[in-house]
């Protein structure tokens, strides 16, 4: 097979992915994965290294010195290709888990927590305690819910398009039942703990999401090739751009971009308004046609 054939191997869908995300970071984690396979090492192990470089990149955006900042955007960028080389690893060999999915997750959000400090850090002086309330609202509130969304909503495309195996789409119901199986123990604490906040977070999504939970016990025992999955294919594929300039690329863009003209701020207003907005409107269009498609199988 050719590189490219390759690299769509290992990934969960072609729909979710752009071509942008295809070439810029697929595939060279795409390579990081066959280089760590060729080591032995487990996808967790990935993981957690994209966690360390993605967290450090901080320091060197704190500084006004734009040499630091280049380093920060490179250190940013190595982050995000070991964070696709875990998923693209795990399902080389075989290593898909619980836990990986939820670090993985947790990863990304960390980084950004690092870097929205270190910035803040550095517009201490100019904005004093404004800076902090800033980031609080740009970063625990919009960025959490836009990432949320859009990773909600490419999970829900696979799930419609793929099937139950062929996503990774929780229910907070079920995974709240697995957490009280567990006990307090050397053996399942860790567990317990992370999916006491990986319950949260889910129970974060499907708020936002009611017309979807709705409809989605109609369809949970539909055959693949039912005409009504296709049906909502056809209506959920138009959103996968959206999704995906909510969360990664897009938002990275503006922030090398506002860090280069010396105003990270501006990042951070471009969250607030253009990101807000669109993952508002995201799920005004997903869940318009969830409700009339439930209405339609509610009437059969």
């Amino acid at each position: 097979m050719s590189l490219r054939e390759r690299v769509f191997a290992t990934m969960k869908s072609r729909d979710t992915e752009g071509n942008f995300e295809l070439y810029v970071t697929r595939t060279p984690g795409y390579l990081w994965a066959l280089f760590f396979r060729r080591l032995h090492v487990h996808p967790i192990t990935v993981t957690l290294l994209s966690i360390v470089i993605g967290c450090a990149s901080a320091f060197f955006f704190a500084s006004d010195d734009l040499r630091y900042n280049l380093i920060g955007m490179f250190m940013l960028i190595w982050a995000n290709w070991y964070d696709c080389a875990d998923g693209q690893l795990a399902r080389m060999t075989g290593q898909k888990t619980l836990v990986g999915r939820v670090l993985d997750g947790f990863g990304g959000e960390l980084w950004f927590i690092c870097i929205y400090i270190g910035i803040a850090i550095r517009l201490y002086p100019d904005w004093g305690i404004w800076i902090f309330l800033v980031i609080l609202w740009a970063g625990f509130y919009c960025h959490s819910r836009q990432c949320g969304i859009a990773d909600y909503y490419r999970n829900v495309h696979l799930w419609a398009t793929l099937g139950k195996d062929g996503s990774e789409l929780d229910t907070s119901h079920e995974l709240r039942q697995r957490m009280s199986s567990l006990h307090w123990n050397r053996q399942e604490w860790f567990e317990k703990f992370y999916l006491f906040f990986y319950v949260r977070y889910i129970r974060t999504q499907e708020r936002q999401t009611p017309e979807f939970q709705l409809l989605r016990p109609l369809m949970e025992n539909l055959p693949m090739d039912d005409p009504t999955r296709q049906y909502f294919r056809q209506k959920s594929l138009p959103l996968m751009p959206l999704c995906n300039i909510l969360t990664f690329d897009t938002r990275v863009a503006v922030l090398f971009l506002s860090v280069l003209i010396g105003h990270p701020w501006a990042y951070f207003v471009f969250e607030m308004t253009v990101l807000e907005v669109l993952r508002l409107y995201t799920i005004h269009r997903h869940e318009a046609f969830c409700h009339g498609l439930h209405q339609k199988l509610c009437a059969i």
